[in-house]
């Protein structure tokens, strides 16, 4: 998984990937770095080659003011790069754990708003830059729910005739990021048992 920030996204992903499972971790391998916005794709394409037990390279980032979002998202596309974005930003995924993905039209308003909602849920101030953040949010949101709001809100965009990732406000595909190392746990979980 190659993101953008150093902070936010990536203490994200280092919570998903430390709540794998102890006797999984070996056989699920999530690597989190970061790179610059344009680089994203050929970073995760770079790590694949060199390290190829990282089969599926993920992209995760914000549209936040990143011009060529659209364009990044399709590359990575053309690429065989799974994207892992959030419009207009991760907050909005965060929201999805709390029920709901509000509408915001900017990065700041959805910060504002996530920030007022996780205070209210949590009893807690949001910081950014909490590398605690996943494990609160599974432990005072709902991680199924989110997964089936951020779907159902993306396939409402789709069956409007919306592919344009930065026009899909708001949206999240990290939904299926999540999801897909949920059904890698839950098989190797399965295999373990036979």
């Amino acid at each position: 998984i190659v993101t953008d920030t150093k902070e936010t996204e990536q203490n994200y992903m280092l919570g998903l990937r430390d709540s794998i499972p102890r006797g999984l971790q070996g056989k699920l391998v999530i690597k989190v770095c970061k790179a610059k916005t344009a680089e994203l794709v050929n970073e995760a394409l770079n790590m694949a080659s060199l390290q190829p037990q990282y089969g599926e390279p993920w992209i995760v980032f914000d549209r936040d003011q990143v011009n060529d979002f659209d364009q990044i998202v399709a590359i990575a596309q053309e690429k065989g790069v799974h994207a892992g974005w959030s419009n207009p930003c991760i907050e909005i995924w965060f929201s999805a754990y709390f029920g709901a993905m509000p509408v915001y039209l900017d990065s700041v308003a959805c910060c504002e708003g996530f920030s007022r909602r996780y205070s209210v849920v949590t009893g807690q101030k949001y910081v950014k830059s909490d590398a605690g953040i996943y494990a609160k949010l599974c432990r005072f949101g709902d991680e199924n729910h989110a997964i089936e709001t951020a779907a159902q809100k993306h396939g409402e965009h789709k069956r409007n005739s919306n592919d344009r990732p930065s026009a899909m406000c708001p949206c999240t595909t990290l939904y299926a990021l999540v999801k897909e190392i949920e059904t890698k746990i839950e098989r190797a979980n399965n295999v373990e048992k036979v």
